[in-house]
């Protein structure tokens, strides 16, 4: 019988190689019975291993697995196709911030009703809802009785006023001459200042109608926009009678919106009038909008006790609009701090662990990363890679499904 085939032998040899397990020097015990080692004691050997080297972070653990990942490759065609953006990470100022819940109005200052102020039946709409108009821009016509009645009796003092005015410069060259009386002279004077404060009264009655005297002619006129903006609300319709109590037209310029909060009570210290902050909107995720604070209440509510405050933001695309639901970050007045900031979608869960894909040899890499704050969209990482590095900022779901694509091949 060869030594080979001994179980003493066999067994001096195993245990050998357990001493030796330290080391991993796992050998193949061929000749003994068995081709090799169990997968069992070999996974244990080399914990065994990790463990006289020192312990190690799970984001190092992690990172050693994402490590020994294939490299993922992929050709400018697929790249765009996947939409793959990269973004070269740097130190970014960061803010402390209060986050709070809000809803967007329209800007209260740049807003108005627009009605008649006589009473008029609409023979002429001009715009429409959503619409957007100029200062001066006819919204509607309207005939309006009242505003005929108001015309005449101008047009009956104006006629008047020029009656008494020649008649009193006829009386004054006579008077001059000493031809008529002087009391002659006296009542045409009379009655060209009655003519003339007749007129002066007709003329303002018409401009408290609305309307231009020197351009208002029959009993229709026109409902104008005070400003430049969107008709955001209209009830005109063509044949209706429309009262001074009934507005027709509501139109805001919507290039700068509110955003309507309320802080509690116990941040009121933190935050103040002129602090920057910045707004994201459900219906466009991953984008943020910048605006400032720009009023803070001088009362309490005693129910909610909470403080009414508003943030202003510029809106000239026209994609905010009132009634949307928001959440601003208002920045406090504490210190800020440098950190890595990227996109909240950049980082995905690989295998438990936040992971970010890394540019590196003309392909990416997975990273894990330990994540801090997550607010408005953005994710803070703490640590797992660092400034100068290129991360995909942007397809990164593309490349995890490859990744795992590649995995399940290859198992």
């Amino acid at each position: 019988m060869k030594n080979s085939h001994n179980p003493q032998i066999c067994g001096l040899k195993r245990l050998a190689t357990l001493l030796l397990a330290g080391g991993l020097s796992v050998t193949l015990l061929a000749g003994c019975g068995d081709k090799s080692v169990p997968e069992k004691d070999v996974k244990r050997f080399e914990k065994m291993e990790s463990a006289s080297k020192g312990s190690t972070t799970p984001i190092q653990e992690k990172q050693e697995e994402n490590g020994a990942a294939k490299l993922l490759t992929l050709s400018t065609e697929e790249a765009q196709k996947a939409g793959i953006k990269v973004q070269k990470l740097a130190l970014q100022e960061k803010a402390e911030q209060l986050v709070v819940t809000a809803t967007i109005q329209a800007n209260q200052d740049k807003l108005a009703h627009v009605g008649p102020r006589v009473p008029g039946r609409v023979v002429k709409v001009n715009a429409n809802l959503g619409d957007r108009v100029k200062p001066g821009q006819t919204l509607a016509m309207l005939d309006s009785i009242e505003l005929g009645e108001a015309r005449s009796n101008y047009l009956q003092a104006s006629s008047e006023a020029g009656v008494t005015q020649a008649s009193f410069e006829r009386a004054q060259r006579l008077n001059a001459d000493n031809i008529i009386p002087e009391k002659d002279y006296l009542r045409a004077r009379a009655d060209h200042e009655k003519a003339r404060a007749g007129l002066r009264a007709a003329s303002e009655k018409l401009r408290m109608l609305g309307v231009d005297p020197e351009k208002q002619s029959g009993s229709v006129f026109q409902l104008v926009a005070p400003f430049a903006g969107t008709i955001i609300e209209k009830k005109a319709v063509l044949g209706e009678l429309a009262t001074p109590d009934k507005l027709l037209f509501t139109v805001a310029d919507l290039s700068v919106l509110w955003i309507e909060t309320d802080l509690f009570e116990k941040d009121l210290g933190k935050v103040k009038v002129g602090a920057q902050a910045t707004v994201i909107i459900s219906a466009y995720p991953g984008e943020v909008f910048k605006g400032r604070l720009t009023y803070i209440s001088n009362t309490v509510n005693k129910e909610t006790r909470t403080i009414k405050a508003r943030v202003e933001v510029p809106n000239l695309d026209g994609r905010l609009k009132p009634e949307m639901f928001a959440t601003a970050a208002i920045n406090t007045t504490g210190a800020s701090a440098k950190a890595l900031i990227v996109p909240e979608d950049t980082v995905l869960l690989l295998q438990g662990q936040p992971t970010v894909f890394v540019a590196e040899s003309g392909g990416f890499k997975p990273r894990a990363v330990e994540v801090g704050e997550r607010a408005q969209g953005y994710a803070v990482l703490k640590s797992g890679v660092a400034a100068g590095e290129s991360v995909v900022v942007s397809g990164a779901y593309a490349l995890k499904a490859r990744l795992l694509k590649s995995q399940i091949s290859a198992e």
